[in-house]
């Protein structure tokens, strides 16, 4: 497999608005039940989590612990493959704050309001 095939697939793992946003939710060994994910992501549809949850469960990102008792209680956490992504995301994450960062000094609109800021 070629550097960039392992990218892709990678990648195509975290591909679609909310599964980046729902790890986050989840990592540092988070157990949460589905409605607590509805709650923390007010944006996303029950239909989309539903599905994000199924495609990174599928993909062995996310695990689903069913508590059979009434009225049933499910709750969803990370595998060890979900936990691992952290540092790859936190980095992600610094690599945009440095990249933000440096294009807002290098961005003449902003560097004019700024100045204007000033006056």
């Amino acid at each position: 497999m070629s550097a960039a095939n392992g990218v892709e697939q990678a990648l195509k793992i975290l591909e679609g608005r909310w599964k980046r946003i729902i790890l986050f939710h989840l990592f540092g060994g988070k157990v949460l039940r589905f409605s607590d994910l509805e709650r923390t992501i007010p944006a996303i549809s029950q239909k989309m989590l539903i599905q994000q949850l199924r495609q990174m469960e599928k993909d062995g990102v996310v695990r689903r612990i069913v508590h059979h008792q009434v009225p049933p209680k499910v709750e969803y956490g990370l595998t060890e493959w979900g936990q691992a992504l952290c540092p790859a995301l936190d980095a992600l994450l610094t690599w945009a704050a440095q990249r933000q960062t440096a294009s807002g000094a290098l961005d003449p609109a902003a560097s004019s309001e700024r100045a204007n800021d000033q006056r």
